[in-house]
């Protein structure tokens, strides 16, 4: 039985009131707007594959030593599932994802791998979730905000490729979402740990057979490294806002990422944003607010 369904599950949930826990799901879509931003960056200059690989190894490093210190111990094993899915998922979208941002086109990708909340939205429902009205209200809101903030390009040729990958990396993502909330029903720390443990086997087979590293220098590591511990950290905040609350709620909340990732351009590469994409993150905080509120 899952943490999240058991008598102790609810007596772990009812330790956080509904404010903190999207509190905890904002500060995940915080740390995956930054991670985001320097990752799509770091992907123009090294291939994708070579940042999601360098990044999650560092996550794992770190997950290694709390595991190894005892911080694991006395879990249950109803994670170990759930974890590899997780890190299937997680490694394919991110992949994808990264791939289409070294492309430039920004503007389509964000909105569309964003928009992959509605997986563990749909999942979370057919399993049991119950969201207010007022919590459905500010999800529509907030998803919408996503949308318009993430800077959709309304008009002029698309290519197909990067909106493929943009579509891939959405699935990815939701499911990934939804692997990470039912792991952490019986361990965060451990689901966390089999997760990186996952991709990261998978992306070391890849670049013993390739005999690469994607060029990447001992000057790029600590960047990589933060990138690593940043998702990371969106990850167990998700992790903990989900298992112990409504995961459709908690995707919604840390899917507004985009948000964060458009204001960083802005300030960081100076991209001017447009009037619609203001107008998105207004309407993403006012989302926000309101499923708080709910």
């Amino acid at each position: 039985m899952y943490a999240g369904r058991s008598p102790q599950g609810r007596k772990a949930r009812r330790r956080y009131s509904g404010s903190v826990l999207s509190l905890l799901a904002l500060g995940s879509s915080l740390a995956w707007g930054t991670a985001d931003f320097f990752a799509g960056v770091a992907s123009r200059r090294r291939p994708a594959i070579a940042v999601v690989g360098w990044t999650q190894a560092a996550a794992l490093a770190l997950l290694t030593v709390l595991v190894l210190a005892g911080w694991g111990r006395g879990s249950a094993s109803g994670w170990v599932w759930w974890s590899a899915g997780a890190g299937l998922a997680g490694m394919v979208g991110l992949l994808a994802f990264y791939t289409a941002l070294s492309t430039g086109t920004m503007g389509v990708v964000a909105p569309i791998a964003a928009l992959g909340v509605i997986v563990p939205v749909i999942l979370g429902v057919a399993t049991g979730d119950q969201p207010s009205a007022w919590a459905w209200v500010g999800m529509v809101i907030a998803i919408l905000g996503v949308t318009l903030a993430s800077g959709p390009e309304l008009s002029g040729a698309v290519s197909v490729r990067p909106v493929l990958l943009a579509g891939i990396a959405a699935v990815g993502f939701g499911l990934a979402l939804f692997c990470l909330d039912r792991g952490a029903r019986s361990s965060t720390l451990m689901t966390l740990w089999g997760m990186r443990v996952t991709s990261v086997t998978i992306l070391l087979l890849v670049a013993l057979f390739a005999r690469s590293v994607g060029g990447v220098r001992a000057a790029e590591v600590p960047g990589l490294t933060a990138i690593g511990l940043a998702d990371l950290a969106a990850n167990a905040l998700f992790a903990v806002a989900s298992s112990r609350g409504q995961v459709s709620v908690a995707s919604v909340l840390g899917s507004l990422y985009p948000v964060v990732t458009a204001v960083l351009a802005r300030v960081v590469l100076d991209e001017r944003l447009r009037p619609v994409q203001y107008a998105g993150v207004s309407l993403a905080v006012a989302g926000a607010v309101v499923i708080g509120i709910g």
